[in-house]
């Protein structure tokens, strides 16, 4: 769609500027792009690598303004370096968080590079649930504790600016314990705020997963819905059709004053011959409605073709005008339904395209059983394949025929046979 912007009016602002084009197409505020782009950063590995480095590269520029004891300048560098790995090893947080108490321990004084590593130290823990946040905040609880208690001792054994000397019974003073009340409350700020965030990424993905399920089932629907159309235009257009055939030939039989008996059983076969394509054609669009339901399909109670039925299909293509020889070799052996299917229909499929291509050609059809392989094999003496560049034999046939050896995982050889005709062979393993 076009936008003609009125002269007297400014453009608006890029796209880039306002807004971000989402996966859907549709147009996203700028910030929440923003705030996607940042999302799809931290994802990145190198994330965790490049911010720990910052840190620590932070971390010895304090120490060097801010000296301290070589414990402090230890637990510092731990504290920070360790955050590189905490995208791929997140108990190391563990590690993070204990080398910034030391630190704090040691010196007294929180470096500004240990209160920022420790809170995301503390953050990873509970982002990644390397373990409840119930059992993290009150293990911090007890490291804050016990951190104050050291300090406390100093402050009793050294005394501390600002601060009267200790009794035995100032200890307990409540006043002297609001270090652990503080480290607590941020322990419990990050921890929760990761945990937080990992709620929201699992209901995000849970969220997705859902949704992609419903599509699924609405793309399921649709095929079947579409199946089910397909089912009823096959059958408006062709089963009419048929079932006239079948009924005009059976009953000219019987209308038809001073018919012959070759003329009268050439119409009883073609009227059969209708009956058993409707009955090919019920189990067709029976197969397109599963799924529309139990009152639409048509039950298949017939059953599938198999080779035991290539007697009647030859005869069938016999009393057509064909001529046809079946020769079987090898010791027959059990095969699953779907290879007697297969290669049913591929001599079907064979001897309709001698009757098509190759009139009154007379075609041999070879099943041959050896270990594990099953060969069809049919050849005529017909004019073979036609010229290249021209229609011939070109068609869905051969085609449905390597798709169906395909599926067993076999395959299809269709051309010119070695003494002329033409050659349709199938190997199907088994």
């Amino acid at each position: 769609m076009t936008r003609t912007v009125p002269p007297d009016r400014p453009a608006p602002a890029t796209a880039d500027a306002t807004a971000t084009v989402g996966a859907a197409g549709a147009a996203l505020p700028a910030d929440r792009g923003i705030r996607r782009r940042f999302r799809h950063w931290t994802a990145e590995p190198a994330y965790a690598w490049l911010t720990g480095a910052a840190l620590t590269l932070f971390a010895v520029v304090e120490l060097a303004v801010v000296p301290g004891s070589a414990i402090t300048a230890f637990g510092v560098l731990v504290c920070t370096a360790s955050l590189a790995l905490r995208a791929t090893r997140p108990a190391v947080g563990f590690l993070t968080v204990g080398a910034a108490l030391l630190s704090f321990a040691t010196d007294g004084n929180m470096a500004y590079a240990t209160i920022a590593g420790s809170l995301i130290g503390c953050y990873t823990l509970g982002r990644h649930r390397v373990q409840h946040p119930a059992v993290l905040v009150l293990a911090g609880s007890l490291a804050a504790l016990a951190v104050n208690l050291v300090h406390i001792d100093r402050w009793a054994r050294d005394g501390s600016p600002g601060l009267p000397a200790l009794q035995g019974t100032d200890r307990f003073s409540l006043g002297l314990y609001a270090e652990t009340l503080v480290l607590t409350v941020m322990v419990l700020g990050a921890v929760s705020t990761g945990d937080a965030v990992r709620a929201r990424e699992e209901t995000r993905h849970t969220r997705a997963a859902a949704q992609s399920r419903l599509l699924a089932m609405e793309r399921r629907q649709a095929a079947e819905a579409e199946r089910a159309a397909i089912a009823r235009e096959l059958h408006d257009m062709i089963a009419h059709s048929v079932s006239v055939i079948a009924v005009r030939a059976e009953s000219a039989t019987y209308t038809t004053p001073d018919l012959s008996p070759p003329a009268r059983d050439a119409f009883q076969e073609i009227a059969g011959t209708a009956r058993s394509s409707m009955a090919e054609l019920r189990r067709l669009l029976g197969v397109l409605r599963t799924g529309d339901g139990a009152e639409t399909a048509t039950p298949l109670t017939a059953p599938q073709p198999s080779l035991a039925g290539l007697d009647d299909l030859l005869e069938q293509h016999r009393a057509v005008g064909g001529a046809a020889e079946l020769r079987v070799t090898g010791e027959r052996a059990p095969l699953p339904a779907s290879w007697e299917l297969s290669a049913y229909r591929i001599v079907q499929e064979a001897l309709t395209n001698a009757r098509r291509h190759a009139p009154g050609a007379h075609t041999v059809v070879e099943i041959h059983y050896s270990p594990g392989l099953l060969t069809v094999r049919a050849t005529d003496d017909g004019p073979g394949p036609a010229p290249s560049g021209s229609s011939g034999r070109q068609g869905h046939g051969l085609v449905g025929m390597a798709e169906r050896a395909a599926l067993l995982g076999g395959g299809l050889t269709a051309g010119r046979g070695p003494a002329g005709g033409f050659l349709v062979e199938a190997e199907l393993p088994w």
